[in-house]
C-alpha cells in the first residue's frame, strides 16, 4: 500500500501564502530543493487543487529551465514523470502529460488508489489537503518551516482536524528553514 504525503513550505506561523497570497519567501534554494528532490523520489502520483497545478505546471516547459542549476531539472523529471490528478469542476483542459482531471475530490477513489499504487502519492495545495486529512488519508506530514512569520493568509494545515503525529525526521538548513517530517499515528 502507497502512503499519502503532504508536503508544504510555510512560514513560521503556519502559512503557506501571506494575506495578499504572495509567497515568494517560501522560494527553496538549492539546499532546500535538493531535500524536497530526495524526499520526491518514492513519488509516482501527484493529487492538485486546480490554484496548485496551475503553479506547477510551469515545470512542464523547457523555458522554466534554461540556464538553470541541476537540481532544478532534477525536479522538472521527477514532475514530468509522474502522473497526476487535477481536481477541479472549472478546468477544461491540461496542458502536462500523465494529467487527468476529477470534478471532485471522492475520498474512496484516493483510497482505491493508495491500496494499489507501487509508488507514493503527494497531495500539493491546503485545501484539497485538508479534504485529505478529514477522510483519514494522509499517512506523512512534511513541512518546510521558513524563517519569516506573515500574521495570516493561506494555512497549511485544516484547522478542524486533529490527529496525533509521530515525529520521523527534523532537519536545520543553513537558509534557517527547518524540516519537520512526521507519520500520522491515529
Amino acid at each position: 500500500m502507497a502512503n499519502l504525503i503532504y508536503s508544504a513550505l510555510t512560514s513560521l506561523d503556519g502559512y503557506v501564502a501571506d494575506e495578499n497570497g504572495n509567497f515568494d519567501w517560501a522560494e527553496p534554494d538549492e539546499e532546500v530543493h535538493t531535500f524536497v528532490n530526495d524526499l520526491m523520489q518514492p513519488v509516482g502520483t501527484h493529487l492538485y487543487g486546480r490554484r496548485m497545478y496551475a503553479v506547477l505546471v510551469a515545470w512542464e516547459s523547457d523555458d522554466i529551465l534554461a540556464g538553470q542549476p541541476p537540481h532544478m531539472h532534477d525536479f522538472a523529471t521527477m514532475w514530468r514523470a509522474a502522473d497526476k490528478v487535477v481536481y477541479s469542476r472549472s478546468l477544461e483542459t491540461v496542458s502536462s502529460a500523465q494529467t487527468r482531471i476529477e470534478r471532485q475530490f471522492d475520498p474512496d477513489a484516493v483510497r482505491r488508489l493508495k491500496a494499489t499504487a507501487d509508488r507514493d502519492l503527494i497531495v500539493g495545495g491546503p485545501e484539497l489537503a485538508a479534504q485529505a486529512f478529514r477522510a483519514g488519508l494522509v499517512d506523512e506530514v512534511h513541512l518546510f518551516l521558513n524563517p519569516i512569520v506573515v500574521g495570516r493568509g493561506k494555512a497549511a494545515l485544516p484547522d478542524d482536524v486533529r490527529i496525533p503525529l509521530e515525529l520521523l525526521d527534523e532537519h536545520r538548513f543553513r537558509s534557517g528553514v527547518v524540516h519537520l517530517g512526521y507519520r500520522t499515528a491515529g
